[in-house]
């Protein structure tokens, strides 16, 4: 914390802000072309970003100079997604400058919020797993960690969310398409992509068998670097993002004949590699281009790294021992054949040294349990695309399984589950079982989580490899997630306990005592509120509809999936509108639901849930007696800026999957963090909450892991809660019915069928009257509101564990092997 104290006493110096103004209107003419008396705010924002990334290029490059001159090991995380959200606000925070910075825009004519909000947010990544590889780049550099993120630069996000008629509607997300100020392109750096061609073997002078790759189609990768600024700015890295270039312009003879669009065709379709985020894989063109990205990401990647490594060393044997790579997710384990082929067909090591240094370099980190979500990849595709690697796929197969045989004797059945190649239904890769295989490492990110892949889904790797298996709970950043988007609490928090929270996450508990003090209490609440108003106004923006931040602010934003189960917030919306249509003079607790999230374009039942949500709302929101005691809305295009308005706002946070279907989750961490009391399942990292804060702080309810996959082994009946329970029973048969869609009656009949003939997966019907009873103790403790404050104290208080730094720090000492700069 001290370099931290120490860059803020002469930030003014560091990062020459009595020149800001003036870099600001050179900028405006020298870069952007305009004149600085025009006051448009997104030349503004334009010209402030491109002279607050002068400012971080100088330090960026001390800090490649610090990791080259102590000759450290780096780490690189590769990821197909990262989801940074808005970068200028997250700079100014880290610098320590947002109230200089402020009063500087506001001589110029503007806000900061106003210029912030000329900022689209970046189109890199999809939901959770990206959301968590920012989190964690954030943690790796402001603790001097060395190391970057490595991924693909698109142009198209995975799409803009708009809701026409209560239905979800897609529209293509271009972010880039105003430029973006940060990117700092490569033009000088490119890379030769293979694909496709044949494998050919030969002899070398030593009479040894050989491989190589020939008669490919080549794509170029060119890096685009977007710079990462840690607290303090002691320490600045980036990501690099892969962007493709053709590696040809155009055919000219084509051209001459007349056939234009012929001459530009392999020219655009190699460049369309890099265009959209995760293209629809249900049809072979789009699980080609998929599997063309990962591979991509993974050539272009590691010709970065041994370009990097080769500076300083004159040979491979050292690798481990000086770079470490964490596989995030399946997405990129195609790594694994890659540097195998690199070592081995371009540097000439034979299979036993090239596999031992494949094996100390990668980590592996698993993000889900469910076996139908773990990627996989046709044979016949894998082998078209990437011949040589298909062939040393089937090779570290055929190795693993003989070592399998020979522990394992007679067990054919066993060698079935771990082959990396499936056999039934036709024959795939199994990405997963390769990543553990070619991996020293491999984690969960929930104590659940880790416990799942060991004595379920992986428990015949984890008897294989009985110590590679482990845990890292996932974590999220302080420093975006309550400092920056939630300035009102955290000024409180640094007023009451000193500003080292943000970067040690566990001084917060130092806010346990002030619980107890009646004048905390009232400023905490007071900054919810401040909170809660600044919500109300976004939603009347974007959806025009007006909410009473006195009300209970009921909060479930994330993906759309059934096993989310956004349903049973709904069904619960349901019975409370019956309960008021019923009794007009019951004392209810106000309160305000709102919903976001995206659905999968494909994913038909997620989209129909959407639709359910819009026109429970629209009933609800109309009807006099409802008025002023319930409200509910969807608010579209759920991403990180809107996030960050979100978070801060929430009273209850909704975490109520199916137990035993969540990995971990951030999103419970994010809302904790920022004082929600939480209502949820014992799923995911819940678990770990619920033990941090304290089961008397936290609405924990239904069934838990063991007793679902018990219902499913021993028979599960939904029909029988049907029957027994009148109130679940209305709530299913107005779904069914049509009450909810007067002029479509079959409308929702799929949602209804899928709980009551269809088998209830998700087992919403056994813990809808648990979760009823779980909203019966919110209201209960929200009209006490003294108490409700005290409990979302503690909560925020007890929330260290789950600090991003945290997590990278058991990353970094147990998986990479590397410790901070500068310690």
């Amino acid at each position: 914390m001290s370099r931290v104290c120490k860059m803020s006493k002469n930030v003014r110096e560091v990062f020459r802000l009595d020149e800001l103004k003036d870099d600001i209107r050179r900028n405006m003419v020298a870069l952007l072309g305009n004149d600085p008396r025009s006051k448009r705010k997104f030349s503004y924002y334009n010209a402030l970003a491109y002279s607050v990334r002068e400012r971080l290029v100088d330090l960026w490059m001390r800090t490649q100079s610090d990791y080259y001159d102590s000759m450290a090991k780096r780490v690189y995380y590769l990821s197909m997604e990262f989801l940074p959200g808005r970068f200028l606000m997250n700079y100014l925070t880290n610098m320590g400058i947002v109230d200089e910075c402020r009063e500087i825009v506001a001589e110029l004519g503007f806000s900061l919020e106003e210029l912030e909000e000329e900022e689209w947010d970046a189109g890199l990544g999809n939901g959770g797993l990206g959301r968590l590889a920012s989190c964690y780049l954030d943690s790796m550099v402001s603790q001097n960690i060395p190391g970057y993120g490595y991924g693909i630069l698109y142009d198209y996000g995975i799409f803009y969310q708009s809701i026409v008629n209560g239905n979800q509607e897609e529209r293509c997300d271009n972010w880039r398409r105003h430029g973006c100020p940060w990117e700092i392109t490569r033009l000088d750096t490119l890379y030769e992509v293979k694909f496709y061609g044949r494998s050919e073997t030969y002899y070398d002078s030593d009479g040894n068998v050989r491989f190589r790759w020939v008669d490919t189609e080549n794509v170029m990768a060119m890096p685009c670097d977007i710079l990462i600024p840690g607290y303090g700015c002691s320490h600045v890295s980036n990501m690099r993002l892969w962007t493709a270039q053709s590696s040809r312009e155009f055919n000219l003879s084509d051209f001459n004949r007349g056939d234009y669009i012929g001459a530009m065709h392999g020219k655009v379709m190699s460049e369309n590699i890099t265009k959209v985020l995760y293209p629809n894989d249900q049809f072979l063109q789009g699980m080609e281009l998929r599997l063309k990205q990962q591979y991509f990401l993974v050539s272009a990647t590691f010709q970065d790294i041994l370009r990097r490594y080769l500076k300083q060393h004159t040979s491979l044997a050292a690798l481990p021992e000086a770079v470490a790579v964490q596989l995030n997710d399946t997405h990129p384990a195609i790594a694994i054949p890659e540097l195998m082929r690199l070592l081995m067909d371009v540097y000439g090591m034979g299979w036993d040294v090239a596999w031992d240094i494949c094996t100390r370099t990668f980590a592996y980190t698993n993000h889900t349990v469910l076996p139908e979500a773990l990627e996989t990849w046709p044979v016949d595709l894998l082998g078209r695309l990437l011949p040589r690697h298909m062939q040393i796929i089937y090779e570290i197969n055929r190795r693993f399984l003989e070592g399998v045989a020979a522990t394992f004797p007679g067990d054919t059945e066993r060698l079935s589950r771990m082959s990396v190649i499936q056999e039934e239904g036709g024959q795939r890769v199994r990405m997963a079982n390769l990543a553990i295989v070619g991996s020293h490492t491999v984690n969960g990110v929930a104590a659940l989580h880790s416990n799942i892949l060991q004595t379920g889904l992986f428990r015949d790797f984890h008897e294989y490899y009985p110590r590679k298996i482990r845990n890292v709970t996932n974590g999220v950043t302080p420093r975006r997630w309550l400092m920056q988007c939630n300035p009102a609490l955290s000024r409180l928090i640094t007023q009451s306990i000193g500003p080292e929270w943000c970067c040690n996450l566990e001084k917060l508990r130092e806010l346990v005592p002030l619980a107890e003090d009646s004048a905390f209490r009232d400023a905490w609440a007071r900054a919810k509120l401040e909170n809660k108003r600044l919500l109300s106004r976004y939603v009347l923006r974007k959806v025009q509809m007006g909410i009473n931040p006195n009300t209970l602010f009921d909060m479930q934003f994330k993906r759309m999936h059934e096993y989310k189960r956004q349903l049973l917030n709904v069904m619960h919306v349901i019975s409370l509108f019956n309960r008021i249509k019923d009794n007009p003079s019951a004392d209810i607790t106000p309160r305000t639901v709102l919903f976001g999230g995206k659905a999968a374009p494909g994913y038909y039942q997620a989209k129909l849930i959407i639709r359910l949500i819009n026109e429970v709302a629209r009933v609800v929101n109309a009807d006099a007696d409802v008025a002023g005691r319930l409200r509910v809305a969807f608010l579209p295009n759920y991403c990180i800026s809107q996030a960050e308005k979100v978070v801060p706002a929430a009273d209850l946070s909704e975490q109520i999957s199916t137990a035993g279907m969540e990995a971990s989750g951030t999103g419970n961490m994010k809302f904790a963090l920022n004082g929600a009391l939480t209502i949820g399942t014992l799923d995911g990292a819940n678990v770990e909450i619920m033990e941090e804060v304290g089961a008397e702080n936290i609405f924990i309810f239904g069934l838990k892991a063991h007793e679902v996959a018990e219902k499913r082994r021993s028979g599960y009946n939904p029909r029988e809660f049907y029957e027994n329970d009148a109130e679940l029973r209305r709530v299913m048969d107005m779904i069914g019915s049509g009450f909810f869609s007067p002029d479509e009656r079959g409308l929702f009949s799929p949602v209804y069928d899928s709980l009551m003939h269809h088998g209830d997966y998700y087992m919403l019907m056994a813990d809808y009257r648990p979760y009823m009873e779980a909203q019966a103790a919110v209201d209960a403790l929200y009209l006490d509101q003294d108490q409700w404050v005290r409990k979302s104290i503690l909560n925020a208080a007890n929330m260290g564990k789950f600090s991003s730094d945290r997590s990278v720090m058991e990353y970094a000492r147990g998986i990479w092997h590397v410790e901070p700069l500068g310690k």
